[in-house]
């Protein structure tokens, strides 16, 4: 059947429902270049106020996979599990997760991201470390998993191709804020990715990209169908990101601080959540184990020593902040009631740690370091932050960035946070 752009254009524009040959037929055309970038943005701007019902969600992520290569690694030595998180201030959890599951017997295919704007992506933490390649083929990734055991680099351009369009045609076009498109977005490149089982990681908060708990249970939801519907066993856990995670924002800074919980300490908030996280992973895929074990003993870090090593960094190099420090210092004395993570993230992004554009560089050892965090109490002049960067300008614009980010309180602290809940499983 024959269709035109302005006819599904059109369809969803008026709220009808999209056949699944309607769907199929635009993102191969888009594919092709018969849908033109301004016909997509239109379709992209539809679907974000009239959304997509299960079935159309279902066929257009379908569609999505079937545009590129599926990695098969369903004959590996060890069961395969991933996480993926979707984003925060501080948020270095892969970093240690995927060398600590690995130690506990799975392969951990984690493919990763860039950061934009305020959250910070894996990719540029990691090329901190000198001579480490993001860039791997699939069977380079394949022989990495049944060797190392974990793996984290670049989703290679052969998965979900006509994703990689649509992402950066809805950055430009306000599109982004969709739970149909995000979810089609993170699952695609997940199910292509051929793992058997997958833990979903969903912020929420002021830090975060989604703010509201009701908005990113919808999205855990809807993720969870959609890995199930397609065999992967799929859970997710929603995660509260008020405040920065952990106490390092930035690349190298972070390396440092997962390293040293690797080692067995570094901040229990960031301990904490990725021992939950590995449980979790571990139950999926019927391994019995004890991640916090794994990383008192120093096996994790071994394995994580491995994974750096196999992609051509050097486990052993020292990662400095960059050259110019300052800090800042509490106007009052009190009891740290709140420290905003959005206004930290900002400032990380200001100081050179983050990227407007994707094609902008990072500056390696730019960031914040949280000296204080909820529940302290500080006084008058004491260093709140410490401020990384190369040059006195990023140094002025992150300082500028992170002003007013500490909220005192004169009575104890009450823990705002959520809970920690179930895993959402359907």
């Amino acid at each position: 059947m024959d269709f035109s752009a302005l006819d599904v254009i059109a369809a969803k524009r008026d709220g009808h429902e999209l056949s699944d040959e309607m769907i199929g037929w635009t993102l191969a055309a888009y594919g092709t270049g018969e849908v033109a970038e301004e016909q997509m943005s239109a379709l992209l701007m539809a679907i974000f106020f009239r959304g997509l019902n299960d079935r159309e969600l279902r066929t257009w992520t379908d569609r999505m996979i079937a545009s590129g290569e599926r990695l098969n690694l369903r004959d590996l030595s060890r069961p395969t599990v991933d996480k993926h998180s979707t984003g925060g201030v501080g948020d270095k959890i892969s970093l240690i997760l995927a060398p600590l599951v690995a130690a506990c017997g799975a392969a951990v295919p984690q493919l990763s991201g860039r950061g934009l704007g305020h959250t910070g992506g894996t990719l540029d933490k990691l090329e901190s470390i000198p001579g480490w390649r993001a860039q791997l083929t699939l069977e380079e990734i394949r022989e990495q998993l049944e060797t190392v055991g974990a793996v984290i680099c670049a989703a290679g351009a052969s998965l979900a191709p006509v994703d990689r369009r649509l992402y950066a045609l809805r950055d430009v076009t306000s599109t982004v804020e969709s739970i149909p498109l995000i979810s089609s977005s993170i699952m695609s490149k997940k199910i292509a990715e051929g793992t058997e089982a997958l833990v979903l990681d969903v912020k929420f908060g002021r830090g975060a990209f989604i703010k509201d708990m009701e908005t990113a249970t919808e999205l855990a939801h809807t993720m969870v169908r959609l890995g199930l519907e397609h065999d992967v066993k799929t859970v997710a856990k929603l995660t509260p990101m008020w405040s920065p995670l952990g106490r390092a924002v930035g690349n190298a800074l972070e390396v440092n601080e997962s390293v040293d919980v690797l080692h067995g300490g570094g901040p229990s908030d960031v301990r904490d959540l990725t021992i939950e996280l590995a449980q979790a992973m571990c139950e999926l895929v019927g391994i019995t184990a004890d991640p916090a074990a794994r990383l008192d003993d120093g096996t994790a870090y071994e394995v994580y020593r491995a994974m750096i090593a196999a992609q051509g960094g050097d486990p052993d190099a020292v990662l400095s902040p960059a050259p110019l420090c300052d800090e800042v210092l509490a106007t009052q004395s009190g009891i740290v009631h709140g420290v905003d993570a959005l206004k930290v993230g900002v400032a990380a992004w200001r100081l050179g740690a983050g990227r407007s554009r994707k094609e902008d560089a990072v500056s390696v050892g730019a960031g914040v370091i949280c000296l204080a965090k909820e529940g302290e109490s500080v006084e008058k002049c004491q260093p709140l932050f410490e401020l990384y960067a190369d040059d006195d300008t990023h140094l002025e614009a992150g300082r500028h960035a992170i002003q007013d980010a500490v909220r005192f309180g004169d009575g104890p602290y009450a823990h705002l946070l959520s809970p920690k809940r179930d895993l959402i499983r359907e």
